[in-house]
């Protein structure tokens, strides 16, 4: 049987590892053909032999205009097309207001705004001038209830959600969907490196009573990338276990 993604190219940003990888895999297994692109080019690669033969690894890093441009070139070059980008990209630098650095502000709104906004764009040239696509931008429940700590992460992730509905209503009539997912409290090694008390106390408050996996979140992503969302654009789906429903 066909998968979802048969024929198509997706590119996933962030997907030498956690859940861009799993969004990666799970395109492949799907009948995709995926580039894996992480500002650790080594790691791309090593995660795209992993991932299958109908897959490859680039080096990009999402804040620098040009490498972003270079990274939807190359994987046009390679596959002839490009249907669905995933700007799963991301950094944390967490700490309290009174501590947080401007770098740390910085970085984190670079990786995640301007980040996303430059695969947005990027991606949707190609779309246009193809006749449609889907683009999934990956924000946060951090970016609907805000989390202490992390007022940089926060705002970031908020403003995703409404670059992914500003962006939606400007390419709908060409074809091309723009679309967002919220994970909530996901087993990654980002989550993994809280402290054990932290991540309990936060597991304890979702009503499913566990963190998610990667592969859940890949779910979304995958289908936002295929013809089963092919009537919504603009939306932002929550997974989450039911936090902050």
């Amino acid at each position: 049987m066909a998968g979802l993604l048969s024929g198509r190219t997706a590119v996933v940003t962030g997907a030498a590892g956690g859940i861009g990888l799993a969004i990666a895999q799970l395109f492949h297994e799907n009948g995709g053909t995926v580039v894996l692109a992480d500002i650790d080019e080594g790691g791309a690669r090593k995660a795209a032999e992993v991932v299958g033969s109908c897959a490859i690894g680039m080096g990009c890093d999402v804040t620098e205009e040009d490498s972003v441009q270079n990274l939807v070139d190359e994987a046009v070059r390679w596959s002839g097309r490009l249907d669905v980008f995933v700007n799963n990209a991301g950094v944390t630098r967490d700490a309290s207001l009174r501590r947080m650095t401007m770098d740390d502000f910085d970085t984190v709104m670079a990786v995640h705004l301007r980040g996303t906004w430059l695969g947005v764009r990027a991606a949707s040239a190609v779309m246009r001038e193809s006749g449609g696509g889907s683009i999934i931008n990956m924000s946060s429940l951090s970016g609907k209830s805000g989390n202490p700590g992390q007022t940089n992460y926060s705002a970031a992730k908020a403003g995703i959600v409404g670059m992914t509905k500003a962006s939606a209503k400007e390419l709908a009539h060409q074809g091309v969907r723009v679309n967002a997912i919220q994970p909530g409290l996901i087993r990654t090694a980002m989550t993994e490196a809280m402290p054990p008390e932290v991540f309990a106390e936060r597991e304890a408050a979702i009503p499913m009573k566990r963190a998610g996996e990667p592969r859940e979140v890949a779910g979304a992503a995958l289908f936002l990338a295929s013809e089963l969302s092919s009537y919504m654009t603009g939306a932002v789906l929550e997974v989450g276990g039911g936090r902050l429903m």
